[in-house]
C-alpha cells in the first residue's frame, strides 16, 4: 500500500514539473500599448447659423451745400443679431460667404451749434453680405472679410421733425477676424469691421449732407451643419 502511495506521489510531481517546463517554454506576450491619441481633424466646409453682438463707434458730420457744418461728432452704441453663412475648405484654405442682420443703437449728437437745438445721427440697424477668406490651423481660422453693407440712418435736428429724415443707405465694409472650433459643430469668433454707409441728405432751407462711417467689434457663436 505504501509503495502505491509513493508511486502516485512521484507521478504527480513528475506531471507538475512537465507542465511547469511547458509553461516556461511558451512565448511571452508583449504588453499591450495604449492607442495613440489622435488630434481631432477640423473641416470648415458647410453651412452655419449663429448669433452675434458687440459695440460700434463712429465719426459723422452735417454740412449743408453752402459749406456750413456742424463739425465732426461721435457716435457710440451696441448692436446684436443673427448670422448665416457657408464655408468651403481646400486643404487649409477656407473660402466662404456670410450675411448678417443686427439691430443697432449707435447714436450721436452735437451741442447746439449751427443746428437749432442739436444735430443727431442714429444708426438703427446694420446688415452686411461679405466674402471671407482664411487659413485653417487646427481649430483656429484667422480670416479677412469684405463686401456690401446696408443700414437705416435717422438724422436731423432734435425736436424739429420737419428737419429730419430716416433713410436706408448702401455702402461697403471690410475687416478681419478670428474663429475657433471649441466643440464638435460649434465655433466662436471675434471680428472687426469698418463700414462706410455714404451720405444721407435732409433739407432745412437747402440740402444738408450727413456722412456715416462706423467701426464695429463683435463676438459671435455659430452652429455648423
Amino acid at each position: 500500500m505504501r509503495t502505491k502511495i509513493v508511486t502516485l506521489l512521484a507521478a504527480a510531481l513528475s506531471l507538475g514539473f512537465v507542465q511547469a517546463a511547458s509553461a516556461a517554454d511558451m512565448p511571452v506576450k508583449m504588453p499591450v500599448k495604449a492607442a495613440p491619441i489622435v488630434a481631432p481633424v477640423y473641416n470648415w466646409t458647410g453651412f452655419y447659423v449663429g448669433i452675434n453682438g458687440g459695440i460700434g463707434w463712429g465719426r459723422t458730420n452735417q454740412t449743408d451745400t453752402s459749406g456750413v457744418t456742424s463739425g465732426t461728432y461721435t457716435q457710440t452704441g451696441a448692436l446684436a443679431g443673427g448670422t448665416v453663412g457657408y464655408n468651403y475648405q481646400i486643404n487649409n484654405i477656407v473660402l466662404g460667404i456670410e450675411g448678417d442682420f443686427d439691430w443697432a443703437n449707435i447714436n450721436g449728437s452735437t451741442s447746439p451749434t449751427v443746428c437749432s437745438v442739436s444735430c443727431y445721427t442714429n444708426l438703427h440697424w446694420l446688415s452686411t453680405i461679405r466674402g471671407r477668406a482664411g487659413l485653417a490651423y487646427g481649430m483656429w481660422l484667422p480670416y479677412i472679410t469684405g463686401g456690401a453693407a446696408f443700414g437705416s440712418i435717422a438724422t436731423g435736428q432734435t425736436g424739429l421733425p420737419a428737419f429730419a429724415v430716416t433713410t436706408t443707405r448702401t455702402g461697403w465694409t471690410i475687416g478681419a477676424g478670428l474663429e475657433a472650433m471649441f466643440a464638435p459643430k460649434w465655433s466662436a469668433k471675434l471680428e472687426y469691421l469698418y463700414t462706410d454707409l455714404g451720405t444721407s441728405t435732409y433739407v432745412v432751407a437747402i440740402p444738408v449732407n450727413v456722412t456715416e462711417r462706423v467701426s464695429i467689434v463683435r463676438a459671435g457663436i455659430n452652429y455648423h451643419f
